[in-house]
């Protein structure tokens, strides 16, 4: 059987090695458009948990990985400058850069280097293959391809984001939101390695055209975001990399493969970056399809169909939390409307996932710290 994966992210790395790990004759090609060492973003964020997935399937790779990864324990609310601690929500980050590297070492193992600098304008340049795989990302070719017959739906949201990072450790992942004269700004911050943090820079459409970010350059727009958060950073720079606004995509297809294609990861659907699971859903992705592919043998369709009924009814309940995220930042200046803890509560349930009860019981102190402010209103 001959696969060609289009994309050498995270997803794309990792299908390619399992493909190869579980049979040493498979003909695997991995195509990518930039050099290997092109990153958009800097860190990545998983859960405290997000990773035993790995642990069980695959425990060379997650022992490849694990020295690199920062973890802490707890996520912090910075409010109307009360800081507001949330116990027993643990995560665990890595720079992004080191997640390809480490990914792109497991593959050289098992005889596959990546043909990088490729870019690909059309699906036919691809040659023959008796599966293509579209791990692509959000501007994937192989999904714009075919968008009728996969169901593509693209909603463009409002908030404008940009990702930087900066020397400044921080203690837990943090959220800090202001209200200035210009508008309202969050950053959601977090230590990934032990000298860099990443730093994303979130405002409402409104606050945007307000300060003119619209007519300013990468620079401008730094120095401004520096200002903005000065006392966040104390007088830490912001770094840039290819750090400019963006809008978020909501994507989803009804149908996950046509024909000899199929999609994984963000060219199946986005999950947004509030909810830290896009590259632990994108690596759950492979390893579906790998075991479908497995059990399936030189049946394609077969393989395909089987991929998509056992991960369906999974993304579909993490892409609903992930919307109701979405959904609250785009809100976010009217949320900033409650007192800091009433704040705090309304961040933690807003994927609408976790209940009063299962606050209690994980964050107690937390809690504690809301009942104790009611008290007092």
């Amino acid at each position: 059987m001959r696969i060609v994966i289009l994309g050498a992210g995270p997803a794309g790395l990792y299908l390619a090695y399992l493909i190869r790990r579980r049979n040493p004759r498979a003909d695997v090609r991995v195509i990518e458009q930039n050099p290997p060492d092109a990153t958009f973003g800097f860190g990545v964020v998983f859960s405290e948990r997000a990773l035993e997935f790995l642990d069980a399937d695959d425990p060379e790779t997650h022992a490849a990985i694990r020295p690199h990864l920062i973890g802490w324990r707890d996520i912090t609310i910075d409010h109307r400058g009360e800081k507001v601690r949330i116990d027993g929500v643990g995560f665990t980050a890595i720079g992004r850069l080191h997640l390809l590297q480490v990914l792109q070492e497991r593959l050289e193992q098992v005889g596959i280097v990546p043909q990088y600098n490729q870019a690909v304008a059309s699906v036919d340049d691809l040659g023959a293959a008796d599966l293509v795989v579209g791990a692509d990302g959000v501007n994937s070719l192989v999904r714009r391809t075919f968008e009728g017959e996969f169901g593509t739906t693209t909603q463009t949201m409002s908030n404008r984001f940009v990702w930087y990072g900066t020397r400044k450790p921080f203690d837990t992942l943090t959220q800090t939101f202001l209200e200035t004269p210009e508008g309202h700004f969050n950053a959601h911050h977090y230590r990934y390695s032990g000298s860099m943090s990443t730093f994303i820079v979130e405002v409402d459409e409104e606050t945007f055209f307000r300060v003119g970010f619209d007519a300013m350059d990468e620079e401008r727009t730094r120095a401004k975001c520096e200002q903005v958060f000065a006392a966040t950073l104390g007088g830490y720079p912001l770094v840039t990399n290819r750090s400019l606004w963006r809008q978020f995509p909501r994507i989803w297809n009804e149908r996950w493969s046509h024909g000899r294609y199929v999609l994984v990861g963000d060219a199946l659907r986005t999950a947004h970056f509030s909810i830290g699971s896009g590259s632990r859903l994108a690596m759950e992705d492979v390893i579906a399809l790998d075991r479908a592919l497995e059990a399936n043998g030189e049946d394609v369709p077969a393989a395909l169909a089987a991929y998509e009924a056992a991960r369906r009814p999974i993304v579909e309940k993490l892409y609903a939390a992930a919307n109701a995220s979405i959904d609250w930042y785009e809100r976010f200046p009217e949320h900033m409307k409650l007192e800091p803890y009433e704040f705090a509560l309304s961040y933690m349930r807003r994927s609408e996932r976790v209940s009063l009860e299962e606050l209690r019981r994980n964050s107690p102190r937390f809690i504690a710290g809301v009942e104790a402010a009611r008290a007092k209103a």
